[in-house]
């Protein structure tokens, strides 16, 4: 059975395709390069989707088509929007609705025209051996893989994992004011990004179960700007890596 990961950002899977590159090979459909190959003993194909909605759901509809990945995991990182996250925990969705989807008065405010639902769950198994992937990941290597100085500079001290509901829309929050519509509107999601809720439809469409990934990497206020490419490529990249790797190890128990 063939696993589909996918990420927004290079940094995301840099470490993911230096691991996979001695046997992989690369096919090259839509602008895309998806990495065929193994990685810990299991069949994988691991692509750059890029930023925002229809990429994502470009991506994984020819994971689907073209690969035949029988599930797929998305990685990356987002901005916290409920009380109490911090920099550095991360949030493992259970389910995803995209924030910016308004047919209304025709539809519910976020409800997906004909389809009847607002929120897409992720796949039970699927969350939760990502969610325990991350907890190991965090207390066994996170800090001797992130540099100190950097886990000082981000305030990394003992990140969570948290499982709930992460909203996805094609615009990047990082302003108080939007921040706190989001909050308004959506009570109970944890975090936001721009990818996830149309992977996740795109899966229930095709019955392809799916999970999301999210490391936050700010507050997604005026200062969700700050510092972004060094966080990127000395935490996240080592999060996904490290987190995807226990949850491979996990499938193979």
């Amino acid at each position: 059975m063939t696993l589909g990961i996918v990420a927004a950002l290079h940094e995301e899977i840099a470490q993911l395709l230096g691991e996979m590159a001695p046997g992989a090979h690369v096919e090259r459909i839509g602008m895309r390069d998806y990495h065929v190959g193994r990685l810990h003993g299991e069949d994988c194909v691991v692509v750059l989707a890029r930023l925002g909605k229809v990429a994502a759901a470009a991506t994984a509809t020819a994971l689907i088509h073209q690969f035949g990945v029988k599930e797929i995991v998305f990685t990356g990182v987002a901005g916290g929007l409920a009380h109490g996250l911090a920099i550095g925990d991360v949030v493992v969705a259970d389910a995803l609705l995209q924030h910016d989807l308004d047919a209304r008065p025709f539809f519910p405010l976020h409800e997906v025209p004909l389809l009847g639902q607002a929120r897409f769950a992720t796949h039970p198994a699927l969350r939760e051996n990502l969610a325990e992937a991350a907890r190991r990941y965090l207390q066994t290597e996170m800090a001797a893989q992130v540099p100190g100085d950097v886990r000082a500079a981000f305030g990394l001290t003992v990140p969570r994992v948290h499982l709930g509901l992460i909203a996805s829309g094609d615009q990047f929050i990082g302003s108080a004011a939007r921040l706190d519509e989001l909050r308004a509107a959506l009570p109970d999601a944890l975090a936001v990004e721009m990818e996830g809720a149309a992977l996740a439809q795109v899966c229930f469409e095709y019955d392809v179960p799916c999970a999301v990934l999210r490391t936050l990497s700010d507050s997604a206020d005026d200062h969700a700007h700050a510092d972004f490419p060094l966080f990127l490529r000395a935490v996240a990249s080592a999060y996904s890596h490290g987190i995807i790797r226990h949850f491979l190890a996990l499938r193979h128990r």
